[in-house]
């Protein structure tokens, strides 16, 4: 650890010695404490840090989320055959690029991570894969599809429950980590996240 604890300390293993933390994955079975704390007589081996471990606490500390809905929108009034623009908004913890380190040991990982797609299940049974956040729609657009992310149902969502399609997006975080101040060891990790949205389409009606 860095800085030792001091004499008093819960932790403080007294003269002589050092202590360093061991962290462990709360997933794992055989693993009951989170922290521990252990004193090691001078001289003695040190476990190894792994990096890949810092790396996923420093992707930790990101609290990276699931993509920020701008379109399609709940209150939005959308008609079967009209094509309809998907579109996120864009910050660090919804898309990214987003950047965090996590140090143990002496050694110091620095990871950065950012949405390389964006898959989206429309609830009628059709997946849109977007490899980009959208394009804002705009009435100068008119009634052309979306250059980059869009769909068109071509059912109504009355027979639905509570009369509306359920819209889940699911963001692909790609994550790439480095060992900063010696070694230079990298690495990759890949993480998903999901929203949901509730989205009434109806049927345009024509009276002769």
């Amino acid at each position: 650890m860095d800085p030792q604890p001091p004499p008093g300390s819960m932790f403080y293993q007294g003269e002589g010695k050092v202590v360093y933390m061991r962290i462990c994955r709360d997933d794992d079975p055989n693993t009951v404490d989170l922290g521990v704390a252990v004193g090691v007589e001078p001289g003695e081996d040190v476990p190894a840090v792994d990096p890949a471990v810092l790396a996923q606490q420093a992707v930790d500390k990101m609290k990276l989320a699931g993509p920020d809905i701008a379109s399609p929108r709940g209150a939005g009034r959308y008609v079967v055959g009209m094509p309809m623009w998907m579109w996120v908004d864009e910050s660090p913890s919804t898309f990214g690029p987003n950047s965090a380190s996590a140090s143990a040991g002496g050694v110091t990982v620095t990871a950065t991570a950012k949405v390389t797609r964006i898959e989206w299940a429309m609830g009628d049974g059709s997946t849109v894969t977007c490899t980009g956040p959208g394009t804002e729609y705009t009435a100068s657009y008119g009634k052309q599809e979306s250059p980059t992310c869009g769909h068109t149902y071509s059912r109504a969502s009355a027979s639905r429950s509570a009369g509306k399609y359920t819209v889940t997006a699911t963001s692909t975080w790609a994550i790439n980590w480095q060992v900063t101040g010696g070694g230079g060891e990298t690495g990759q990790l890949t993480e998903t996240r999901q929203t949901t949205a509730q989205v009434a389409i109806g049927e345009l009606q024509v009276v002769r």
